[in-house]
């Protein structure tokens, strides 16, 4: 489990880039628990980044919560069918999204640039 564990950190340490500088760990476990870290504030960076319902893709869509690529789709298409939404509460209008998901997402949410 260890050498499994070594093996995964090194190929993981390996892809960071070079410009980035990595520090050394005295075991695993250290290691390990920085990959945490440093994943965790990649994803509160996503999270907490404005979306741009006009002209984000599916990728950046599906950062917010309740929308996963179906939704995130669907929103591309009624984009493409009717236009840019006009306001953030248009989104409701789209198939599948409801006014609690554009709630739960409001303050991530921007219409323009």
């Amino acid at each position: 489990m260890i050498k499994i564990l070594i093996s995964l950190v090194t190929v993981i340490l390996m892809t960071v880039s070079s410009t980035q500088a990595v520090p050394c760990f005295d075991n695993p476990q250290t290691a390990y628990n920085y990959l945490i870290a440093q994943e965790n504030v990649e994803i509160q960076a996503i999270t907490q980044a404005g979306v741009n319902i006009n002209r984000a893709d599916e990728g950046e869509l599906t950062t917010l919560k309740g929308i996963g690529s179906s939704k995130a789709q669907e929103i591309i298409l009624y984009r493409e069918m009717f236009g840019e939404f006009k306001t953030i509460d248009d989104l409701a209008k789209v198939k599948g999204i409801g006014t609690k998901t554009v709630e739960n997402n409001r303050s991530r949410l921007k219409v323009k640039n």
